[in-house]
């Protein structure tokens, strides 16, 4: 059995279990007192991947939670003043942790609203959970086809418990042909997409990259999914150059494509253009890379010059990022802002609720919204399938910087005008 369907296997006795625990903590709940409105705190669950090999998008979470928590230390409900509690759970960056810290926040913790962030690997399994224990949860930072078509999803149906805010593969796919065209090139894409949730959905033959790179006239060279971890790329390398690739695109987690553009280099293989999803999106990622990761290309869902301000703190993106540098020494992540952005729409839709013992009221609210955040408008208005609300996207180079070893330059915006340009795109020498 393949790790996969093992991951797959593991998924559904979980689920199977938080059903049947969902039935028992109801029959206790029966017995119990009801609660006053203003006599409990709202608890609301965070899971995100703090650890592992994706704790690059985690890494801004905790920082966030305390901005939060200090902020919610009251919300206002239907006239009431509530305490607000917020419980963060590590996924461990492993797909059937994320599925048991869920179940864990869901039953035990008693929380009254989910949001998850970060890849498939942390917001399925915990959507998954959400849909089978009737919970409302909002999560985002992964494309939504992996996050909708990945779950089993059905445009004319959707899913009942859980919504999405983030951009898809059609969005990343012009960012990066904008960027392409912008450069000469002989147009011959070697494509990179491990076996997982996001690989398979970036390789899609009819829903991924090789059908909408054919249409502009890519020649994309697939040698086959790989094995997340794997230590060796040199069959890959082998048919990029027998081709003459001289753009190299995928998804990849960081130290998969460490062990690729290390062996590339190794092996004299020197594409013009790199543009990769997921593993370039951190500096830490980049810096560990040394003076290869100069030139490297991704996609930009946001940063300190994108044009939105918090509807909660009042802060620009730019002050944000400031504000996050001073209180951690450290870089600004681009996951900073769509983790806040999470709280953003949590607090807007609790404000709108009528009662924070009505899952399905509360659930309701989420579908309802239609909030300016940080990271752009939110709305669900059930395109581009129900569920999931997009977000601008953009692409950007990492280069040399003054402050940091490397910065991250918006150099297209044409997907996005409204993000100004830092740069313009060069080739790798």
């Amino acid at each position: 059995m393949s790790q996969e369907h093992r991951h797959q296997s593991n998924r559904r006795r979980l689920i199977k279990a938080a059903g049947a625990a969902t039935a028992s903590a109801g029959l206790e709940l029966l017995g119990a007192p009801a609660f006053a409105q203003g006599a409990r705190r709202i608890k609301l669950g965070y899971v995100a991947p703090i650890t592992g090999p994706l704790a690059s998008f985690g890494e801004p979470c905790r920082y966030v939670v305390d901005q939060m928590q200090a902020r919610f230390k009251t919300i206002s409900i239907a006239g009431r003043s509530v305490p607000v509690e917020i419980v963060l759970k590590d996924s461990q960056s492993n797909s059937n942790r994320a599925a048991e810290v869920a179940a864990e926040l869901i039953l035990k913790d008693r929380i009254d609203l989910m949001l998850v962030s970060s890849t498939p690997d942390t917001t399925n399994p915990v959507a998954d959970q959400c849909e089978v224990n009737e919970m409302p949860c909002i999560s985002t930072d992964c494309p939504w086809q992996p996050w909708f078509f990945g779950r089993g999803g059905k445009p004319e149906v959707g899913f009942k418990w859980a919504y999405h805010f983030f951009w898809g593969l059609e969005d990343v796919i012009e960012v990066f042909t904008n960027m392409w065209n912008s450069v000469q090139t002989n147009k011959v894409v070697a494509g990179m997409f491990p076996n997982d949730a996001d690989g398979n959905a970036w390789g899609d033959p009819k829903l991924g990259l090789p059908p909408a790179l054919a249409r502009q006239g890519f020649k994309l060279i697939d040698p086959g999914r790989y094995q997340v971890l794997t230590n060796d790329f040199s069959a890959q390398i082998a048919a990029f150059k027998k081709a003459n690739c001289e753009i190299v695109t995928g998804n990849m987690i960081p130290p998969d494509f460490k062990t690729f553009w290390t062996q590339a280099r190794q092996q004299g293989y020197r594409p013009k253009v790199v543009s990769i999803g997921k593993a370039l999106l951190f500096a830490p990622a980049i810096e560990a890379l040394g003076d290869l990761g100069d030139g490297l290309t991704s996609e930009v869902w946001w940063g300190p010059t994108h044009p939105f301000k918090s509807s909660l703190t009042g802060q620009s993106a730019g002050q944000l990022v400031s504000a996050y540098e001073s209180a951690t020494k450290r870089q600004w992540a681009q996951s900073l802002g769509f983790s806040h952005a999470l709280f953003e729409v949590a607090a807007d839709v609790l404000k709108r609720a009528r009662s924070i013992d009505d899952k399905p009221g509360l659930r309701d609210a989420i579908a309802a919204t239609k909030l300016s955040t940080i990271v752009g408008p939110v709305a669900w208005t059930g395109k581009p399938v129900k569920n999931i609300s997009k977000t601008p996207l953009v692409g950007g180079q990492w280069v040399k910087g003054k402050r940091y070893k490397y910065e991250l330059l918006v150099v297209n915006n044409k997907t996005a005008p409204g993000v100004p340009l830092g740069g313009k795109m060069k080739l790798l020498s």
